[in-house]
């Protein structure tokens, strides 16, 4: 099976992501684009499994009507879903696929979900990370 790292890398570049930093001891990079309004997006390669998570924003307080509306429009989105870390107040978008047979049209479809949400959604994401 080829290197998934490598494989994921490659596919990155094909797509003209720019790759902000790597590791491949970790399976790590960080990419972005900026005209998409993608930045710091995690990618992880943990076999048998592809991470992808990127920060949005962080609730003030517990807003029960913040994470209503986020739950609700995980319904809307295409590939991947809004989540919060373990602290429960980032939110991230994040999505996980299968590296045994990823391909490049897997990758390219939830980044662009990522894309499309933020082009849509921004000003709600900017409204509740005030």
């Amino acid at each position: 099976m080829e290197n998934s790292f490598l494989k994921v890398k490659n596919y990155l570049i094909e797509l003209e992501y720019n790759i902000i930093s790597e590791d491949e001891k970790d399976g790590s990079f960080v990419i972005e684009r900026e005209s998409e309004g993608i930045n710091n997006l995690l990618i992880v390669c943990a076999d048998p499994m592809l991470i992808i998570q990127q920060f949005l924003f962080e609730v003030k307080g517990d807003d029960a009507a913040v994470y209503k509306s986020l739950l609700m429009k995980n319904q809307d989105i295409i590939h991947g879903a809004f989540a919060l870390d373990e602290s429960g107040k980032k939110v991230l978008f994040r999505d996980t696929l299968q590296t045994e047979n990823l391909d490049i049209n897997e990758i390219e479809a939830s980044l662009n979900s990522l894309a499309i949400l933020l082009s849509e959604y921004s000003h709600k994401i900017i409204e509740f990370g005030k």
